[in-house]
């Protein structure tokens, strides 16, 4: 059986005569081309009458134009081809002139409805654009134009004429539109490709302020994971710490052991013996009882009411000196200014109080402590001009300013 085709060994293309086979081996490099028994694809468009060799081509063409009927006419254009070179034609002063059997089909410009043409070039539609729009839209309407030139307005080759077989059929004419009419037509139909464009816009701008909405949470969501992550982090060191808190001490009690024995040995001691039985509770508790029992005084009373002020709120350091140095800023406005009675007298109630001193426990007794006593059914802390301790104050400014100024005040 005779070849229908000639293929291309290294693409696989499919080419209908020499004259192809060799373009397409300028075009591509490939040599590689034998004889094939298959038929070139042939579909026809129905609505526009543009063929199509191959089925992407036809899904593009449907893609691009709506088009989706096609005709398989692929076995009444098939026929034997010929290897022979194709002979140049000699020239001549017909251009028209198309005599010749290897002589390709000739490409036009398709014929379109030149009323629905004049239409769109009234509308300021470029004529290559026009021609394009009626020709792919099977001159269905002028609307049917617009709104392909409106999907298609990106293509490349929009201003590109459109080429066709010499045998493309015409459509019937549609009847024709005033000046007015077109105008008018055209108007309506732009108003509403904008309001097509505006719908489009709006629908990309809801998708992204979702996108965004989405990585905001992404965002949010990486924050916290990493808020997490130093938190057990800065506890692991917190843990380290007082591990390592734990073994100096215990490097240090074993120090002192060493010393002690270091010590009896110079004495001349024996060796303390670690089983020997240590003095029960009951002597211990007896010289307990035997030694004198010291009131604490008004400075170690202040000592320990800011040390468990600074225990009972150890997890915010800020707050604690924050309500040190107010406290401390309290006392010294009272040594320098005794007979002042604004600086001798605090509203409980006052909101700064409240967030600085009142609200934590401690405050409120550190004051009592140096003086103040709380009147008027406990609305104001007051202290009384002939109360006024100078030493007592003093002390309590000596323990504030070390509270404030030592990193060791309460550890131990």
């Amino acid at each position: 059986m005779a070849g229908l085709s000639l293929k291309c060994g290294d693409c696989g293309a499919l080419l209908k005569s020499v004259e192809e086979a060799q373009e397409h081996a300028e075009l591509t490099s490939h040599s590689n081309f034998a004889e094939s028994t298959e038929a070139v694809l042939n579909l026809i468009c129905t609505t526009c009458r543009k063929p199509c060799r191959s089925k992407t081509e036809s899904d593009l063409h449907t893609k691009r134009t709506g088009h989706a009927e096609f005709v398989d006419k692929t076995a009444e254009a098939a026929k034997p081809i010929s290897l022979e070179a194709p002979k140049k034609a000699p020239e001549s002063d017909d251009p028209m002139d198309t005599s010749g059997t290897d002589q390709p089909q000739e490409l036009v410009v398709p014929e379109v409805d030149k009323t629905m043409l004049e239409e769109l070039q009234v509308m300021d539609f470029p004529i290559e654009r026009a021609t394009r729009a009626l020709h792919y839209s099977g001159n269905a309407s002028v609307e049917a134009a617009v709104n392909w030139l409106v999907e298609h307005e990106s293509d490349p080759d929009i201003d590109q004429m459109p080429m066709v077989p010499a045998n493309t059929k015409v459509e019937p004419a549609k009847p024709f539109l005033t000046p007015e009419e077109a105008k008018k037509k055209a108007q309506e139909l732009k108003e509403r490709a904008r309001k097509k464009k505006e719908e489009e816009e709006k629908r990309t701008e809801r998708e992204k302020e979702k996108e965004r909405i989405r990585i905001g949470k992404e965002l949010l969501e990486a924050k916290r994971m990493e808020e997490d992550n130093e938190r057990k982090r800065i506890m692991a060191l917190r843990k380290a710490e007082k591990e390592e808190e734990r073994r100096a001490r215990e490097r240090i009690r074993q120090k002192l052991e060493e010393d002690k024995a270091e010590r009896r040995r110079k004495l001349g001691l024996p060796a303390e013996d670690p089983a020997a039985p240590k003095p029960s509770t009951p002597v211990v508790e007896e010289k307990k009882s035997s030694l004198p029992i010291r009131p604490a005084t008004k400075t170690e009373q202040m000592r320990e009411c800011l040390r468990s002020l600074k225990h009972n709120h150890k997890d915010d350091d800020a707050r604690v000196k924050r309500a040190f140095q107010t406290l401390f800023t309290y006392i010294g406005n009272v040594v320098k200014n005794p007979d002042e009675e604004k600086f001798r007298k605090i509203r409980l109630t006052n909101q700064t109080f409240q967030d600085r001193v009142g609200s934590l426990k401690g405050g409120i007794e550190f004051l009592e402590l140096c003086g103040f006593e709380k009147i008027e059914g406990g609305e104001f802390l007051f202290l009384a001009r002939d109360k006024v301790d100078r030493t007592i104050l003093s002390s309590a400014g000596s323990e504030l300013n070390s509270a404030i100024n030592n990193p060791f005040f309460g550890v131990l």
